[in-house]
């Protein structure tokens, strides 16, 4: 290879060169404090401003129901704990998830079920997906949240959210879903699918890191997470990463513009790479086959371990990796796998490829050819 290949866009994405120059000016010359009533601080001021109107027309959402957070992780659990709080106070304790979720959504639900809630975990298939059934099933008379992620960041899943929102609006149950994954790949409408927050991050279509975002439909009944200023009206204190939420609002704007483009090239790359690595012998693929993101393929080859793979691809020139990038150096096998029914030594087996904007087709194919030689060898 004469360059490296960059095929793990679901763990990040490269900064698009656009976004970069939206950030600049807010990192050079309009360097005020946005809570300043001087010039260079409504300068800056005005960015959030317009930074909040591009995010909010991704999601459908107003801007005042958009909140700006260091990343998806602060979104999950500010969403989390802030509406748990408010229905406990109401006598509801109880909440649901699924076994499949982020570390974000899943260790801030069993820490909350630590400290007096209970939770459910449901099950999922063996494509990763969960029934309507199954949420309507547990739901009790207590039920104060049921969170869902949108899609799964490892094998790229897609969950029934607009069916489970409809659901729990019928029954006033309060809904969250972690997009982080989906947002800027698919369309998104907040009021389609029926739910009370969403949380979202833009560093995974194409922004830059370290800004966050949460949806919430009533914000009255959200608490802060950090106390201090009167940033976020009052519910996110902190002086706000200007630079980076003008880069946020640009990349969401790029996003919803691009997106039905970008998902068609993508869905073409993938279904070739598939068909390209089916000639390996012993190679399953995990998740849906049809309801999934374009971008995200996640296989394993029977007797390859995932470890002695991913060198070999490495050295090959194509990062990749073996699932979630907050769980790597884990010594468990993926949660997301072992919930869709497989041994612990396939999910040892597993990577992910996930493709993206600058992902080129000779790149693809050519992963495809350094994936048969590579199996061949290990095996």
């Amino acid at each position: 290879m004469k360059h490296p290949v960059y095929l793990d866009y679901a763990a990040t994405t490269p900064l698009d060169a656009r976004v970069l120059a939206s950030m600049q000016p807010y990192l050079t010359a309009v360097y005020g404090n946005p809570s300043s009533l001087h010039y260079f601080g409504q300068a800056a001021r005005r960015a959030v401003m317009r930074a909040r109107e591009q995010t909010a027309a991704l999601i459908g959402a107003s801007p005042a129901e958009v909140f700006f957070t260091s990343g998806g992780t602060e979104s999950d659990n500010w969403a989390l704990r802030s509406l748990a709080e408010g229905r406990r106070k109401k006598g509801c304790r109880h909440i649901v998830t699924s076994a499949v979720e982020h570390p974000a959504v899943r260790e801030t639900c069993r820490d909350l079920a630590a400290h007096g809630y209970t939770l459910t975990e449901l099950p999922v298939d063996a494509e990763g997906r969960i029934t309507l059934s199954d949420v309507e099933a547990a739901l009790q008379t207590d039920t104060a949240l049921v969170s869902i992620m949108t899609a799964n960041n490892e094998v790229g899943t897609l969950q029934p959210i607009a069916e489970i929102g409809a659901l729990l609006e019928e029954r006033g149950i309060l809904f969250h879903t972690d997009a982080v994954q989906a947002a800027g790949h698919i369309p998104l409408d907040v009021e389609k699918l029926h739910v009370d927050a969403l949380s979202l991050s833009a560093h995974k279509f194409c922004g830059p890191k370290g800004v966050g975002v949460l949806y919430v439909r009533h914000p009255a009944e959200m608490t802060p997470l950090l106390c201090g200023g009167a940033q976020e009206r009052d519910l996110r204190a902190g002086t706000e990463n200007v630079a980076g939420i003008a880069g946020c609002g640009c990349a969401a704007e790029i996003a919803r513009a691009e997106m039905g483009e970008e998902d068609a090239k993508l869905r073409a790359f993938t279904e070739q790479l598939r068909d390209d690595l089916s000639r390996i012998e012993g190679l399953r693929f995990y998740g849906a086959s049809e309801e999934r993101l374009a971008g995200i393929l996640n296989f394993g080859i029977r007797g390859a371990a995932q470890d002695a793979l991913l060198i070999r691809l490495d050295l090959a020139g194509f990062a990749v990796s073996a699932g979630s990038a907050c769980s790597a150096g884990a010594a468990h096998p993926s949660h997301v796998l072992r919930a869709m029914g497989c041994s612990s030594e396939e999910a040892r087996t597993a990577i992910r490829v996930s493709l993206g904007r600058f992902t080129h087709e000779d790149d693809v194919k050519a992963f495809a050819d350094a994936v048969c030689v590579i199996a061949a060898e290990l095996n």
